[in-house]
């Protein structure tokens, strides 16, 4: 009797045990996200995408189904993204769900990216909008909003805080405390204190430093867009104050572009190199920093001594950096989907900041929400001042207008053209 009593007292604990797990993940949903559909709902969502895999979204995916157990969630990967997800959603299998960017608005052949995609921006979808940075939430001219941002981006340097740390250096935030770290740095026996990809122009470290202050310059200047837009030759004048922060950059903290050369891309090649651990500063952007976790395991320097490192915006003026916020990645709805109120309340449950960022957590990207800090990672940039917070979709400049100053800056930072010569040249660079 004994013997059974135990029995029958464990059995009851074990109950009691389910009982209270049950009732606190119950307690937990009800806090947060409420299923508006029925939970015994059997469908299938697809998402697509370019990515060749989407682990961070997968994990959603799972998060959601803690809801919706019957709701077969799918990533697919489209080859050729840009040119084909328009032959895609035009077809008989489109998506219900995919990944969209706000340069394909205004462009004939992106426009069915735009006329496939529900207007996100009704009420009645229930998507918390307000947890996502505003400037960053762009709608069309006609006021419907597309896509909504699910990672973020910006350009900036790597840290390694370690060697900051070691040689008793704090990370600059202005552009004198940077010129005099890189200084100091030398003195120490450094060889380059600030690298990064100099090879071609698109990502080039000239462009990921100069494109920020650029923004800047140009952002109160509705008639400067306008003569940049156009691509009117007199609008090179705009280009000088980049154009000749640029030169005194490069000057002033003696960047070795030979050495800079040896790395193959802004990619893989930058995060290898910055993981080598000689180099305090690596110019890069979000995408660069997304690829870093993966890495530490591929870097023998890092795993013989790991150190800890951080993302923060690279200061060219002496009023501090800029923050350009941009949106990384987007998601539309496909309003023509077969399973639309479903594809909505994944979007519901997905737009929020909690899962917003834990996604670009897990994926390396810094989220869209308001709060910066729960990433440490990316926390510097919440201190930037609203001021210095700048949106190049706000400020209005087109990919062209962007690719002719790219190239300007490409030029004088490497030497081969003159500040005069390529402000002359603004509007005749080759695509």
């Amino acid at each position: 009797m004994k013997k059974k009593a135990g029995m029958f007292l464990a059995l009851m604990m074990v109950l009691g045990l389910v009982g209270c797990g049950a009732a606190k993940q119950e307690e937990t949903h009800q806090e947060g996200f409420q299923p508006a559909l029925d939970t015994n709902t059997s469908c299938h969502i697809r998402v697509a995408g370019g990515y060749d895999n989407f682990e961070a979204l997968e994990a959603e995916f799972d998060r959601f189904n803690e809801f919706y157990p019957n709701v077969e969630m799918m990533f697919t990967k489209v080859d050729d993204y840009n040119n084909m997800i328009g032959t895609v959603l035009d077809g008989n299998d489109a998506p219900d769900i995919y990944v969209n960017y706000s340069w394909m608005y205004g462009r004939e052949q992106y426009q069915s990216s735009i006329d496939h995609a529900e207007d996100l921006s009704d009420p009645k979808l229930g998507l918390d909008l307000d947890c996502i940075r505003s400037n960053i939430i762009l709608k069309t001219e006609d006021g419907k909003l597309p896509m909504v941002p699910v990672f973020a981006n910006t350009y900036g340097i790597l840290v390694n805080n370690d060697l900051f740390k070691k040689e008793g250096l704090s990370v600059p935030t202005t552009y004198k405390e940077l010129v005099d770290v890189c200084d100091a740095f030398r003195s120490k026996g450094y060889e380059n204190p600030l690298m990064g990809f100099s090879k071609e122009e698109t990502t080039s470290l000239f462009t990921l430093a100069a494109y920020p202050y650029f923004c800047g310059t140009v952002a109160d200047d509705a008639e400067a867009v306008k003569k940049l837009n156009s691509l009117d030759p007199s609008a090179g004048k705009y280009m000088q104050p980049t154009l000749e922060k640029m030169e005194q950059f490069v000057k002033d903290c003696k960047i070795d572009g030979k050495a800079c050369d040896e790395i193959e891309n802004n990619y893989d090649a930058v995060i290898l190199r910055f993981f080598e651990g000689d180099v305090p500063m690596m110019t890069g952007s979000g995408d660069t920093v997304s690829g870093t976790e993966k890495r530490e395991s591929r870097s023998e320097a890092f795993i013989a001594k790991p150190f800890a490192y951080t993302f923060v915006p690279l200061p060219l003026s002496e009023e501090g950096a800029n923050f350009l916020d941009m949106p990384n990645l987007q998601f539309s709805v496909n309003k023509d989907s077969a399973n639309l109120d479903m594809a909505n309340e994944f979007m519901r449950f997905l737009i929020t900041s909690e899962q917003l960022s834990e996604m670009a957590q897990k994926k390396g990207l810094m989220s869209p929400t308001k709060d910066l800090s729960v990433n440490t990672m990316y926390s510097a940039f919440e201190n930037v001042p609203e001021s210095r917070v700048l949106s190049p979709e706000e400020i209005g400049l087109t990919d062209d207008a962007v690719f002719q100053v790219r190239q300007a800056v490409y030029g004088v930072a490497t030497g081969t053209m003159t500040i005069d010569e390529a402000i002359a040249a603004y509007g005749s660079f080759a695509q």
